[in-house]
């Protein structure tokens, strides 16, 4: 083709980018974004819309944000921007979480790398000094990401105003009796130095010491006659434990029997009688007499090497999945042991300090005192120890290793103890606080649905909530003790401290002096002239984010509570959802939510989660330098979020190519709209060519099916539908089929403007329907389309309303008979494709195609309707259709016939000559007329 003939083609014009350059030029969006106030002008286009209130659940300022905070985040940005499309107000204010032993863990290990000792006040001034360094860098990450908030009122835990409503909660758990202070067994980590909310727990397997012990029976208390000497078998996994044994636990409804062996009588649950024979390794064991669980108790027992008794309790919790059905009770150090203590009156007993070490407190046998249980590699020293007890009174009957699940710290990784220490509770239960809370779950929308099922769970096993910490980087808990260690918990105390917090923050507390802190302030008559100490217990962080709706959807008038929605990981059913449930219920009567939606964790190839506690996060920067963020955007879009999600380069160099799909898909209408002005050059729609109106049909399909996913919160699925409709309807087909009429007919010929009537129109909703998620390429390939159309560049994408199918879009016939003829396209392709495997043709347009049928043929009935359109539709030179008698359609394929014209390169019977540009076809010299025509009327 000659450059002059090539000149008058329609070749699309566009400085649209083919390469992305994401890299590069998202910052510069990001850049115009702000100077154009966008999240300000989001907020004023829908004041007249009803609110829909996200409420961000705050991160901790701890580190750089990772894969899953990318996560978290892009798909509250997906919702936010697809609802403020659809009209409503939707105010998002990001929080941070400040406080806790995350952050004071950081702190404190950089300080011992510099062997530096801090007291509490310059301790929690690096702790907050810690936080918002990483506030201000987690923001500028955050926006990166293009998360569109109200980064001017943020909210961060550690602000004055926040600890006070924080207080203030904690003070309506005080005014219903809640809260009260008890020696109960807790988690304790003890490289942290601190008790763990449940929340805190995570389970790994572990490997324990699996130990079959002996209690010598020394009383039978006159209840039942005995086998002398008989010894009363316990099993247990925490030989540590066994220092604060107080008794030996049976089920009242289980058989014992005795079990003859090496000369000696032992009582076991008769239906583990075998296991324990097989266990012990026991040599011609004989079976004795059996008794009833219930009538032993109150029998006496000697404790192993500890000069104590250990009486006989029932426990109806026993099991006989394990072990020998004889338990080992020691209050101090277990949930269930703690309350058969208080059912018969056992001292709860924890000979642990601080540090995990025995001490020597005139019960423990000297050779444990400062002996650590700390679980480290090799074992517990304390274990080691307390197995050579053993071995050396003659109690040990058998030692194995088991690997089992275990608690272990969070933050520290290590296996946590249940210790029992003074600590602040909230009681769950009294005043049906737990079946109030259970019952408000049925207000709320869980999504997926099972998360409903996760949460009750776990309200309904959840023990009573210790909400005081060891720690110094927190909101204290306002108690006072007087020279005998009695609390001073008192509400209006309380209350007016807080109102002192609230102006000066939480350091007010750990800095003044008690005088100072009661000044003005009237004592309750028991505790007046007392010499008073304030706590130095901190508050459990998960109360912090927990009291987030009270401090922030209550106290900002431009949101409103509760929220429409809460969106965080699945492992929030035990911390933040639950948190919130918690304060809400007590503290409002009702939830602080109206739907709570769930996703999985990011993990590697491997299945295993990918987090910065495991070593094994993604930094989002390196994802951003290599990829870009709408690339980002679009992996996580793409996949069911509801399951843990996983990542790898292979995944998003996927991605990437359906990202290049689109955008191309995009580049394409926006290059063949520069000509086109919509004000001017569309054509009426009910004259709309039939191909331009079946592409607009299934665009209003689309519209209407993606609005259902991103109603359903299935982004996967509108990601499915809209890579499915750029690949397939649009690239493969529509633009393909229209290249032919775009850059060879006359600029202003009918069927061209009516290819770019409907592109317009595609191309706008396409942009709208995929901004949410791509947020990015959709607002610069906007710019491009509104710039062509002489409208202002001050503008946006996210300004948008959401498309709407026009009912005038809508020709079911006509788009029933297309597909007819494409899926009898899809055949002929086939024999095409099989003619250049040949070397008969090169491309399409060298093929002829012959089809004759029978005129009762359904199909070849569409096919004669349209013959004049199935050059064009089949993308061939010639379609020749003749009558047959028939019942089976025939079809030929073959080279066309005659000579190929240089500028549209159909086949046709002959070429024309025209004076300027040579030989071409009869239809392009129609073409080239008519250009020239409107050249020199333009030009007069």
């Amino acid at each position: 083709m000659s450059k002059d003939l090539r000149a008058t083609l329609n070749l699309p014009k566009t400085d649209f980018p083919m390469r992305a350059n994401l890299v590069e030029r998202e910052p510069q969006r990001i850049a115009q974004w702000d100077s154009m106030e966008l999240y300000r002008r989001v907020q004023r286009k829908n004041t007249e819309g009803s609110k829909f209130i996200l409420h961000d659940g705050p991160p901790f300022t701890n580190g750089d944000i990772h894969t899953g905070h990318a996560l978290n985040k892009t798909l509250k940005d997906i919702i936010l921007r697809y609802k403020s499309m659809c009209g409503y107000q939707t105010p998002y204010i990001p929080g941070w979480d400040c406080h806790g032993l995350p952050i004071e863990h950081k702190v404190a290990r950089e300080l011992q790398k510099g062997k530096k000792t801090l007291e509490t006040p310059q301790l929690r001034e690096a702790c907050a000094e810690f936080s918002n360094g990483y506030i201000q860098k987690q923001r500028t990450q955050f926006k990166r990401l293009g998360i569109l908030a109200d980064w001017t009122n943020e909210y961060r835990t550690m602000d004055p105003a926040y600890e006070a409503e924080i207080l203030r909660t904690v003070a309506c758990f005080i005014e219903q009796g809640l809260v009260y202070r008890s020696k109960k067994p807790v988690y304790w980590s003890i490289p942290c130095a601190t008790a763990l909310a449940e929340a805190e727990i995570e389970y790994q397997e572990h490997k324990s010491p699996s130990i079959w012990v002996k209690f010598a029976v020394c009383d039978t208390a006159g209840k039942v006659e005995l086998s002398e000497p008989l010894n009363i078998v316990i099993w247990t996994t925490t030989p540590w434990t066994l220092v604060a044994n107080q008794a030996v636990a049976l089920h009242p409804r289980l058989d014992y029997i005795e079990v003859k062996a090496n000369g000696e009588n032992y009582l076991v649950a008769a239906q583990l009688a075998e296991n324990f024979i097989q266990n012990c390794a026991f040599e011609n064991a004989e079976l004795g007499k059996t008794y009833r669980g219930q009538l032993l108790e109150g029998i006496q027992t000697q404790h192993p090497f500890i000069d104590r008794l250990s009486p006989v309790v029932l426990a109806d919790y026993i099991t006989t999945e394990a072990g020998t059905g004889c338990v080992h009770i020691a209050p101090g150090h277990g949930q269930e042991d703690y309350f058969t203590g208080l059912k018969y009156g056992l001292e709860v007993y924890s000979p642990i300090d601080d540090k995990g070490c025995y001490t020597g407190d005139g019960q423990v046998p000297e050779e444990l005192v400062g002996i650590s249980v700390l679980e480290r590699e090799g074992g517990s020293p304390a274990n080691k120890k307390v197995l050579e007890l053993l071995n050396t009174r003659m109690c040990l009957l058998k030692a194995k290793s088991i690997t089992h699940s275990y608690p272990h710290c969070w933050r520290s990784k290590t296996p946590v103890i249940f210790r029992a220490m003074h600590q602040w509770f909230v009681s769950l239960d009294k005043g049906q606080m737990r079946e109030k809370v259970i019952e408000a779950l049925n207000q709320v929308n869980w999504i997926p649905p099972w998360g409903k099922n996760r949460i009750e769970a776990a309200v309904a096993t959840r023990p009573d909530w210790c909400i005081s910490r060891q720690r110094s980087w927190g909101v204290p808990l306002l108690v006072f003790y007087d020279e005998e260690g009695n609390p001073l918990l008192d509400l209006n105390v309380f209350h007016a401290i807080t109102d002192k917090i609230a102006e000066k923050g939480t350091n007010f507390w750990f800095n003044e002096s008690v005088e100072t802190l009661l000044s003005g302030i009237d004592l309750p008559e028991a505790f007046e002239g007392r010499t008073l100490t304030k706590g130095t217990d901190t508050l459990d962080v998960w109360l912090d984010s927990g009291c987030s709706h009270r401090a922030v959807l209550q106290k900002n008038t431009t949101l409103s509570w509760p929220a429409d929605l809460y969106l965080e990981g699945s492992d929030q059913h035990r911390g933040w959802f639950q948190s919130s449930l918690w304060t809400s219920v007590i503290a409002n009567g009702s939830p602080p939510y109206k739907s709570v939606m769930t996703h999985g964790f990011i993990v590697g190839q491997d299945g295993k989660k990918m987090s910065k506690s495991h070593g094994k996060a993604i930094t989002v920067e390196s994802l951003i330098k290599k990829f870009g963020v709408d690339i980002i955007r679009l992996w996580i879009a793409s996949e069911d979020y509801r399951n843990d999600i996983t990542i790898s380069e292979e995944i998003l160099k996927h991605v990437s190519l359906a990202y290049r799909t689109i955008r191309n898909t995009l580049r394409f209408q926006i290059g063949n709209l520069y000509d086109f002005d919509f004000e001017q050059d569309a054509i009426p729609l009910a004259e709309l060519d039939c191909l331009d109106q079946w592409a607009l049909h299934k665009t209003a399909e689309l519209i209407r099916e993606v609005t259902d996913a991103y109603e359903a919160y299935a982004f996967h699925k509108a990601y499915q539908l809209l890579n499915r409709f750029c690949s397939t309807t649009l690239s493969s087909i529509y633009h393909d089929i229209l290249k032919d009429r775009l850059y060879t007919l006359a600029p202003h010929s009918a069927q061209r403007r009516s290819s770019q009537t409907a592109l317009h129109q595609i191309l706008e909703s396409l942009l709208c329907l995929l901004a949410p998620i791509l947020c990015f390429t959709t607002d610069e390939a906007y710019g491009y389309l509104i710039k062509s159309s002489g409208t202002s560049t001050d503008d946006a994408i996210a300004l948008k309303n959401w498309p709407k199918g026009k009912p005038e879009w809508m020709h079911p016939q006509v788009t029933s008979e297309i597909d007819n003829l494409l899926k009898f396209r899809n055949e002929i392709n086939e024999k095409l494709e099989s003619l250049r495997q040949k070397k008969i043709i090169g491309q399409s347009l060298d093929a002829q195609i012959d089809i004759a049928g029978n005129t009762e043929d359904p199909i070849f009935q569409v096919l004669t309707q349209y013959q004049e359109k199935l050059p064009e539709l089949f993308i061939v030179s010639q379609v020749n259709l003749t009558e047959n008698s028939s019942d089976l359609l025939s079809t030929t394929v073959k080279h066309a016939e005659g000579v190929r014209c240089p500028r549209s390169w159909r086949w046709v019977p002959q070429l024309e000559h025209t004076e300027e540009w040579g030989e071409v076809s009869s239809r392009c010299k129609e073409t080239l007329q008519s250009i020239k025509q409107t050249k020199i009327k333009n030009s007069r």
